[in-house]
């Protein structure tokens, strides 16, 4: 429905603003900042409770109104540029600031969580991982990706292009199936290259292998039992990395036939969008919040290559966000709204499963 991405942005814009201004007047509850105990990796982490509460609500607010506005008709071009200017800048906060690297090491380590939970393993305490603050970066992640979404509809429906699809009357050939195929093809394999780097790392270490770090280092981690954490990472990475060339291989576009029941179905397009999205997003704010810390570079002079693959984090987000659409650009079928594209585009309900 026309103008519904926008109506919901702007919900949860007025949602979180009004829940700033609350912190705002009670002068509690501010998640991020010198205040905050587990807020010291946030890119935020000098934000003053006083300044960032008040400065969340003004933001957010107007975010709400901007996307009122745009959801209401169509605003001279210059208007409307300054205020997808405005909503695209708010959606770049949500998505790759407010967060830290929490959220990428809670989904590297959510399996061994909910895997380990009945047996008491890993021997943590849930409250410390699942705190207000982390909820907060969750809810910005959220409410980013709405806003991103709402923006790009506003954007396409301004242009001319269906707000549905993007698609134009004019086409482009980038976004074709043949040139996304090519493009994509290449931004997967190097999606998939950066987390076996940092996968193989880790793995090693599991094997008593020191690879970039020193033997007595090895073994204090042997002995606190860190280096198990370590390898269910490094099994995550090397997991991750081969779900992502599943955006190039037939299996990543029709169930192969070791899966019964599905055996020849085809994938849905967002069973592979969404989370790789989420995980591109995560990692990219992972990067930010690392590399705005004071010391960033002299701790990757001090950890040599057990720190190294960190430095291609940024890289891995925008190959792995490429090879999201190429995927999806690839597989769309024909737009149900403007009927624009190939029909042809997905394969039918059951085809031969992959290998």
């Amino acid at each position: 429905m026309t103008n519904t991405a926008q109506k919901l942005a702007a919900g949860w814009a007025a949602l979180y603003g009004t829940v700033a201004l609350v912190w705002t007047v009670t002068g509690a509850g501010f998640p991020y900042g010198p205040g905050n105990k587990t807020g010291d990796a946030s890119p935020l982490r000098a934000l003053s409770p006083e300044i960032g509460a008040p400065l969340f609500a003004g933001v957010l607010l107007v975010a709400a109104v901007v996307l009122l506005g745009l959801s209401g008709g169509r605003p001279p071009r210059a208007l409307r540029i300054a205020m997808l200017t405005y909503v695209g800048l708010v959606a770049t906060v949500l998505l790759v600031v407010l967060p830290d690297v929490r959220l990428l090491t809670l989904a590297g380590y959510l399996p061994m969580l909910i895997v380990g939970l009945p047996f008491g393993w890993p021997p943590v305490d849930y409250a410390d991982i699942f705190t207000w603050t982390l909820a907060n970066q969750a809810f910005a992640v959220l409410g980013g990706l709405l806003l991103a979404r709402a923006a790009l509809r506003a954007h396409f429906g301004a242009t001319g292009a269906c707000e549905d699809c993007g698609r134009s009357a004019r086409g482009r050939n980038w976004t074709s199936r043949e040139s996304a195929a090519r493009w994509g093809r290449w931004a997967a394999y190097l999606a998939a290259l950066v987390p076996v780097l940092y996968g193989v790392v880790r793995l090693a270490w599991a094997a008593g292998i020191p690879l970039g770090i020193s033997s007595e280092f090895l073994r204090e981690m042997q002995d606190s039992g860190l280096v198990w954490a370590g390898a269910g990472l490094g099994a995550f990475a090397v997991a991750g990395a081969v779900l992502t060339l599943g955006l190039v291989q037939r299996w990543g576009e029709v169930f192969p036939r070791w899966m019964p029941g599905l055996a020849g179905r085809r994938v849905p397009i967002r069973l592979a969008t969404v989370p790789a999205t989420i995980v591109a997003v995560f990692v990219m704010s992972a990067s930010v919040a690392f590399f705005s810390q004071a010391g960033a570079f002299a701790e990757m002079v001090v950890h040599g290559l057990a720190a190294a693959p960190i430095l291609t984090w940024p890289i891995w987000s925008v190959a792995l966000g490429a090879a999201t659409l190429g995927y999806h650009l690839r597989r769309r079928p024909a737009c149900g709204v403007c009927g624009r594209g190939d029909a042809g585009a997905q394969p039918p309900e059951r085809l031969s499963p992959a290998v």
